[in-house]
C-alpha cells in the first residue's frame, strides 16, 4: 500500500441547515492519480476548497502527512506543497506567457521585486521558466500576451503556474473546462507527464476518457457525502456508485 499523503476525517462544512460536505473521509495515497467524480452540486469543489484552505470545515481536519494542516491559510498549505487550478481561469492576461510562469517561478523561489535588477541576470529563474513551459507545450507561444492566447492555451499556462510550485500534491479543479475537444488530448499528455515525475494528483473532472486513462484511484461524493473510494475498477463496479450516481452505465470497467 503507497504512503498516504494527505488525509481528512470527518471533514464536514454546513451553509445554515444545508450540508454541503458531511463527514467525508477520503486517503490521498502518494504518487497516485486520484479522480473525484459525482453529479453537480455533490460538493466536489467545496471540498476542494476545504482542503485547500479558501473553507474553514464546521467540523473535521485536514492532515498532510499526519500533520494537523486544518487551520492553516492557503499560503501556508502552498508552502507545504500543496497547489490548486480553479474552474476558472487565474493568469495575468496583460503580461505574455513567460512573465506568468517567471512570476511563479520567482515567487516559489522567494525572490522580491528588485526594481533596478535586470530579469535576465536571473539564469536559474529564467532556465526555470523555459522549462516549464516546454512541460506545458507552450514554449512556441512565451512571448505572446496571454490575452491572445486561446482558451486551451491559458489553461496549461494556468497549469505550468501551479507546477512551478513544485506541489507534492497538485489539485486540479476541471482543467478541461471550456477546452475545444480538439485541445483536449493535449492536457491529457500534459497530465500524463505530470503523473509520471512522480506527482500526487487529486483531479475532479467529467470527462470519462481522462478519468479512464489517467486514474489509480477514484472518489465518488453523492449529496455531500462520500459514497465509495478505493481502486478505479473497484469503485466503478460498486452496485451503490451505479445506483446512486452511474445509473449503471459502464464502459471498460470505468464509470460512464
Amino acid at each position: 500500500m503507497a504512503e498516504i499523503l494527505m488525509n481528512t476525517k470527518d471533514l464536514s462544512i454546513h451553509f445554515g441547515a444545508h450540508k454541503a460536505v458531511d463527514g467525508v473521509s477520503i486517503n490521498i495515497e502518494k504518487g497516485l492519480f486520484t479522480t473525484v467524480l459525482g453529479p453537480n452540486g455533490a460538493g466536489k469543489t467545496t471540498i476542494f476548497n476545504l482542503i485547500s484552505g479558501l473553507y474553514k470545515p464546521t467540523r473535521g481536519k485536514v492532515l498532510f502527512r499526519g500533520e494537523d494542516i486544518t487551520k492553516l491559510s492557503p499560503i501556508e498549505r502552498i508552502n507545504l506543497g500543496l497547489a490548486r487550478s480553479f474552474q476558472l481561469t487565474n493568469v495575468f492576461p496583460t503580461l505574455t506567457a513567460y512573465e506568468n510562469i517567471r512570476l511563479a517561478v520567482q515567487a516559489h523561489s522567494k525572490i522580491g521585486c528588485k526594481l533596478f535588477m535586470n530579469f535576465n541576470r536571473y539564469i536559474k529563474i529564467n532556465d526555470k521558466s523555459k522549462k516549464i513551459l516546454e512541460e506545458v507545450l507552450l514554449y512556441d507561444k512565451k512571448d505572446f500576451i496571454v490575452a491572445t492566447l486561446s482558451h486551451g492555451e491559458q489553461r496549461k499556462l494556468e497549469l505550468g503556474m501551479v507546477l512551478a510550485l513544485e506541489p507534492e500534491i497538485l489539485l486540479l479543479d476541471e482543467p478541461t473546462a471550456g477546452m475545444a475537444i480538439e485541445e483536449v488530448p493535449t492536457m491529457l499528455d500534459i497530465l500524463k507527464n505530470t503523473k509520471e515525475k512522480g506527482t500526487t494528483i487529486l483531479l475532479i473532472e467529467h470527462k470519462m476518457d481522462m478519468v479512464k486513462q489517467l486514474s489509480d484511484k477514484l472518489i465518488v461524493i453523492v449529496n455531500g457525502k462520500l459514497l465509495a473510494q478505493g481502486d478505479r475498477e473497484e469503485v466503478a463496479n460498486n452496485p451503490e456508485v451505479m445506483k446512486a450516481y452511474l445509473g449503471g452505465g459502464m464502459t471498460d470497467g470505468t464509470p460512464s
